[in-house]
């Protein structure tokens, strides 16, 4: 496997991870690109984020390490991300702020942990948040 960098295409980093990563990944992804359609898609940090207005959320697999000397926790196989987490219901507590101020994430070990439908609604909730800072952009 290919160690993507930050010109990497989301494609090629995807290619590059393990296959468990992989895997919940490549759902994640299509989850995503499903719920934010108008939402573009771009390599940062070596992982994919999603913006529109601003970041809305991103997709971080723990092999792809923030912090290199960090120990990789295998509870958190992939973090899913919300930019405005703070901003969101979370009536389910699903989203972890862990001492975070905004950005909260959800993480998954398998594929089995990836609820569809509790997915698709806070994805839409995260591009109904990013329409609130549509006002604010000068055209």
């Amino acid at each position: 496997m290919a160690t993507p960098t930050l010109n990497s295409s989301v494609e090629e980093v995807i290619e590059g991870l393990p296959r468990a990563e992989q895997l919940i990944v490549k759902r994640l992804r299509t989850l995503i690109l499903e719920c934010l359609p108008k939402a573009e898609e771009k390599n940062s940090y070596g992982v994919p984020f999603y913006r529109r207005n601003r970041m809305i959320c991103f997709i971080w697999p723990s092999s792809i390490k923030w912090e290199p000397t960090k120990k990789e926790d295998p509870e958190k196989l992939v973090v899913l991300g919300f930019c405005q987490g703070n901003r969101m219901a979370n009536e389910d507590q699903v989203l972890l702020a862990e001492g975070r101020k905004q950005v909260y994430c959800m993480y998954f070990k398998t594929m089995a942990q990836i609820n569809e439908a509790q997915l698709r609604a806070l994805l839409f909730e995260a591009g109904m948040i990013d329409e609130e800072f549509k006002k604010g952009k000068r055209k």
